[in-house]
């Protein structure tokens, strides 16, 4: 990519073509489009000027005027895919329901283009397809009676809980596919060797726990706990009062960034 740029820029506030001159052969969504096919097809490690150009089939400099940084590449990139969010026409005034959909529409997203968690920043908050996200959610939540701060702390909670999860799935599913044995005999080995350690007896609150019924084992029932838990913990609990107030999502961690 070319080198940076001498001042800080946003690349929404960057005009995609001058005024003067030929109309360009692309378009910077063409490129952006390309990044995409690229990054699906063989993982953002592959994506590059080069390869980009090949793909749309022009000259591996002109592609600069389109998009000068890597890092606005990124950002053009995570916004495409955050596009993909589907809002109806209005909320459905059921603030848990709307964003637990949202939710499940961010995990899919992530599926469908598993480079996201790789590319996925803060920075990124404030693209267009982000800050329609941003909007939907904070009318989402219109029903929801806490502060301005809380609404923000949950939906970045809610966003850092599916990419967190979506990053543990793919890391697992990455790993598996690199064993020279099947997952099921790994599983049982594995489950062996922690059956006998309990059985040590250095272990007895583990062991207490693991004679209890055992926890939901199929990713999409602990995906659904865990959303579900998650809201819980923002439903006021009654007429009197709400969650406790923390002061502000600064430090938290997590995201108000769409997928």
């Amino acid at each position: 990519m070319a080198g940076r740029a001498a001042e800080p820029e946003v690349i929404w506030a960057r005009p995609e073509r001058a005024g003067r001159g030929p109309r360009p052969a692309f378009s910077r969504q063409d490129v952006v489009d390309a990044a995409v096919r690229i990054a699906d097809a063989d993982g953002i490690d592959a994506v590059s000027m080069r390869r980009i150009a090949a793909d749309l089939g022009c000259g591996t400099m002109s592609l600069y005027n389109y998009v000068p940084r890597k890092e606005d590449l990124y950002e053009l990139m995570v916004d495409a895919a955050s596009a993909e969010y589907v809002f109806p026409d209005r909320p459905s005034g059921d603030w848990r329901a709307d964003m637990t959909d949202l939710a499940y529409q961010t995990r899919a997203i992530m599926y469908r283009h598993p480079w996201l968690s790789r590319v996925m920043t803060t920075a990124y908050g404030f693209s267009p397809n982000a800050l329609r996200y941003l909007e939907w959610s904070l009318g989402c939540l219109t029903p929801l009676d806490v502060s301005a701060g809380l609404k923000m702390q949950l939906i970045a909670m809610v966003n850092g809980t599916v990419m967190a999860t979506v990053r543990n799935e793919q890391a697992m599913a990455e790993r598996a596919r690199g064993l020279p044995w099947s997952e099921a005999e790994e599983q049982a080995v594995r489950s062996a060797y922690l059956m006998g350690q309990v059985a040590s007896g250095r272990y007895p609150h583990l062991a207490a726990l693991l004679t209890e019924a055992a926890a939901p084992a199929d990713p999409e029932e602990i995906f659904a706990l865990t959303i579900a838990r998650l809201l819980d913990s923002f439903a006021p609990p009654g007429p009197a009062g709400g969650p406790e107030e923390p002061g502000g999502c600064e430090g938290s961690g997590e995201s108000v960034t769409p997928a």
